[in-house]
């Protein structure tokens, strides 16, 4: 992966004129990674990303008894049939969300107790929804951390399955956790979600990936699910996609600098709901083109449009989207993303400091962001060791000198090499 010194700064350029192929999804590597882990005999997953978050799926599978050979982007999973082992330590989930939750449903089927921890801010990122929900479905399991965070304990020894009611309105990666491991409760799981449904797009992209590897899984109404005891995975071959909340920085970037941007890997038929940032800044007065594999980005001409927008769907490009509203002609309002406060940092409050810093006007609620933009200025920005405020505060650097990025090496999380592409895209990018 790469190095980054201490701060990055990053040099202004003109209109954008370049191709980009992000990395692979961390979203269906991670589900992908655990569907391979419980099924019987050898995956092999092609196009797979190598970042922290990934890093940490396969160092907590290694412990729990599973073999991940990778080949650069190529990894060979061998699969335990659903037989977890009860590791000696506890798991380091790090700063990965779906890690940690991911493996707090599977860890229900391991042979012994299983202890789940990870970063500092990890440990202030509530689980209580998810751990009841599964306490619901027979496991036993023992929050040992604060205001329902973890660190916590699960007994292991099996899940009973059953019915169960499930929070859907802080993190859909709580109802995604269930669903991974249901295929081998022992009896068919229900879930009924209550409250709002937050990033319902990522519950359809966890059914895609439990579809392909052999399982059913489904919504039986508008508010509910259900998976099959005993349609358990399947080993396979299987391509993960390209990762599009990566690919919203370089059609951010066509945006800002009113250039053109090709994103290779865009699949029409994907799931992945942060593709749907073309349709927001066709809003905004982009232009944009969709073919089997290409998204091509057009900014305009002259200043972009504040809009007002409902963003529960993608809210990882909220942050994508409120640099873009900077240089827009007018303000700029993001709607229903309470659960940005419950991320890798608070990211309402971020966005209000940052965006401030560069000349903004900033409001926000308990679920809402207004950005009125300013006469532009530099800044340093911190990123709060968050690796989505790193890149999207980057793009803010194409059109304003002197933006200065802290802590650039956060970007390891999801995408390592990220200064590099953005250098490669501007052929400036950044200076080191």
């Amino acid at each position: 992966m790469a190095e980054y010194p201490d701060r990055v700064e990053i040099r202004p350029s003109g209109p954008l004129d370049g191709r980009l192929r992000p990395p692979g999804s961390k979203s269906v590597t991670n589900r992908a990674l655990l569907a391979a882990a419980l099924a019987d005999g050898e995956s092999r997953l092609s196009g797979a990303l190598a970042s922290d978050d990934t890093e940490a799926m396969c160092g907590a599978l290694a412990a729990l008894g599973v073999e991940v050979k990778r080949d650069g982007a190529d990894w060979r999973v061998a699969g335990c049939g659903g037989q977890l082992r009860a590791p000696a330590s506890a798991l380091d989930a790090r700063a990965s969300g779906t890690t940690a939750r991911f493996l707090t449903a599977a860890a229900t089927l391991a042979d012994g107790a299983v202890t789940i921890d990870g970063a500092p801010r990890m440990r202030e990122r509530p689980i209580d929804d998810l751990v009841r929900a599964l306490r619901e479905l027979g496991a036993e399991i023992e929050i040992l951390g604060e205001r329902g965070c973890p660190p916590l304990r699960v007994a292991g020894g099996g899940l009973p399955g059953g019915r169960a009611r499930i929070a859907a309105d802080r993190s859909s990666q709580f109802v995604s956790a269930v669903l991974l491991a249901a295929p081998y409760a022992l009896r068919d799981v229900e879930l009924e979600a209550s409250g709002a449904i937050v990033s319902r797009p990522y519950i359809d992209l966890t059914l895609q990936v439990m579809d392909a590897f052999g399982a059913r899984a489904r919504w039986s109404g508008e508010r509910s699910l259900r998976v099959e005891a005993g349609a358990l995975y399947r080993a396979r071959a299987y391509a993960v996609e390209a990762d599009a909340s990566a690919a919203t920085y370089p059609m951010a970037a066509a945006a800002i600098t009113g250039g053109r941007v090709r994103i290779d890997g865009f699949d029409p038929a994907s799931r992945q709901p942060d593709w749907k940032l073309a349709d927001v800044l066709a809003e905004m007065g982009c232009e944009i083109a969709r073919s089997a594999e290409v998204l091509e980005v057009r900014g305009p001409s002259g200043a972009l449009r504040g809009i007002e927008v409902d963003m529960n769907d993608l809210p990882d490009a909220v942050l994508t989207l409120a640099v873009v509203a900077l240089f827009a002609s007018g303000p700029t309002t993001v709607r229903n993303v309470g659960n940005l406060r419950i991320k890798e940092t608070d990211r309402l409050s971020a966005l209000e400091r940052e965006l401030a810093k560069l000349g903004a006007r900033v409001q926000t609620g308990p679920d809402w962001l207004t950005i009125e933009p300013g006469a532009p200025r530099p800044a340093e920005i911190e990123t709060y060791d968050d690796h989505r405020m790193a890149m999207a505060f980057s793009l803010a650097g194409l059109r304003i000198p002197g933006v200065v990025i802290r802590d650039p090496a956060c970007v390891a999380k999801t995408w390592p090499d990220y200064f590099a592409a953005l250098e490669r895209l501007t052929g400036h990018g950044g200076d080191r």
